[in-house]
Order: C-alpha cells, then structure tokens, then sequence
C-alpha cells in the first residue's frame, strides 16, 4: 500500500466482498518494507505521514540510488525526492528513469507529478548566495504540492528590499527564512509575520561565521516569537516542514 487511499480502498473491497480479509491481510503484510539488501524501503512512509520517504543522495553511490528509486517508481510512488544528488548519479538515475534535476540545490525529483498547490509558504533569503539552500527548501515544498513564493535577497543590509515585499509575506501560511552571516532575516521577518517562521542557517560567510554556526545560534536565540531554527543548510527539512504547517492550515480552512 503506498498511500492512505490504496488502503481505503483495500478496505472497501473488503466490506463489499470482492477480496477476502485473508487476502487483504496479506496485502498490508507484504506492504511496509522493500528489502534491497543495502537499503530498506519505507513504503508505508506515505500513509504515516502522507509524503513518499525521501532519499539522502551523499553518501549512496548512483546505482544504489536508481535501485532505490526504481523500486519505489514500479510501487507508483511519484515525486520522489533525491538530495544532495550530484549530477554524475542525476544524469545515471534519467537514464533509468524520468527526472526532473536541479544542480543548484543538487536535488532531483523522479517521476514528477505536477500536482496543485494549495496555500501559500513564502522563501526568503538574506543574499543571493542563499538561494541553492532556500531552493531546496522551495522545490521540496512545491513536490509536496505547496504554493511557494521567492523573495530572494532581502536581506538586513538593505531593508526597504524586505520591506517592499510584505503583502506576500503577511499573507503567508508559514515562512521559510534562509540566511547565513548573522542570520538576522528570521528575527526580522519574525517580528513582521502573524505565522511560523522556519529559520534555515547556511554556512555562507567568513571566517568568523564558523560554516553557520554563527547563524545557527543567531537564530535559536532570536527574541522574536513563533520562530523555530533547523540544522545548517537542512532546506529539505525546513520546506518539508512548512508543508506539514500549511497542510493543516489548509485542512482546517477547508
């Protein structure tokens, strides 16, 4: 079962007697795992938490990563995201499969599906140096079918660039603000915005910025409220997270 409707379903021809509950059982034995020997395939990832399980591309080597893609395609899960994929395994996994590659984030969306986006997630980035960090974010976000809006470079170094964007931003179901240096913007935007601020440290800056940690702690210890900070660099986690909040927005104004 790959998602929460295949399992209605299921249950359905069930209650109507077109499968037996024997078979059905079966059905949802033989569902939750793929074993591939160097990884095991969540596929029940989509029906816990309504998004197909995503790849972590470092680290795999390409063919692991189109074995792992192709499996999950031939169980018909769509939009598959592959990150921090380097364009060597890209350009192998479109051999095998459809793909849809973006070097700059070096994220890879495999059997994409153009899917509607509801709400609204707003991207903004303190300096145009931000952006592969803050598109991952927005690419994420918009493979789980959000409506995303860029602001990049609006940064603290000049305001008034902010400041001329706030009718997105105030209507805005959740923010995501990426910056290195001092990672000022998500305290800015913090104190501007009646929704969360998700804050993205990157590791852009000098020597004194230590790979973002200087954001890092900028952030989490931002005096504006409703802000919360993920890992340096981590726009995967950040749009992934500000779809869960736009979601449930959406589902409770629907």
């Amino acid at each position: 079962m790959d998602n929460k409707q295949d399992i209605l379903k299921l249950l359905r021809s069930v209650a109507d007697g077109t499968i037996s509950p024997e078979d059905a059982l079966l059905n949802l034995k033989e569902a939750p795992f793929e074993d591939l020997d160097y990884a095991k395939i969540d596929l029940h990832r989509s029906v816990r938490q309504g998004a197909a399980e995503v790849i972590y591309g470092a680290g795999k080597t390409p063919e692991q990563i189109r074995g792992i893609v192709t499996a999950m395609g031939e169980r018909g899960c769509k939009n598959i995201l592959v990150t921090r994929i380097s364009p060597e395994a890209a350009e192998l996994l479109s051999d095998a499969v459809p793909v849809d590659y973006h070097p700059m984030p070096k994220l890879a969306i495999a059997f994409p599906e153009k899917r509607t986006g509801r709400g609204n997630i707003v991207v903004a980035t303190g300096g145009t140096s931000d952006m592969p960090v803050a598109e991952e974010a927005a690419l994420t976000a918009e493979a789980m079918g959000n409506q995303v809006t860029r602001l990049y470079d609006v940064g603290v170094a000049g305001l008034h660039r902010l400041l001329s964007n706030l009718d997105p931003l105030m209507s805005a179901r959740c923010v995501i603000a990426v910056a290195g240096m001092e990672g000022a913007l998500a305290s800015v935007i913090g104190g501007l915005v009646d929704c969360p601020v998700i804050a993205v440290p990157t590791s852009v800056g000098y020597g004194a910025s230590f790979g973002g940690l200087s954001a890092l702690l900028s952030m989490l210890n931002s005096c504006a409220s409703g802000c919360s900070v993920v890992n340096i660099d981590n726009g995967f986690g950040a749009g992934y997270l500000a779809s869960m909040i736009n979601q449930m927005e959406g589902i409770k104004e629907d």
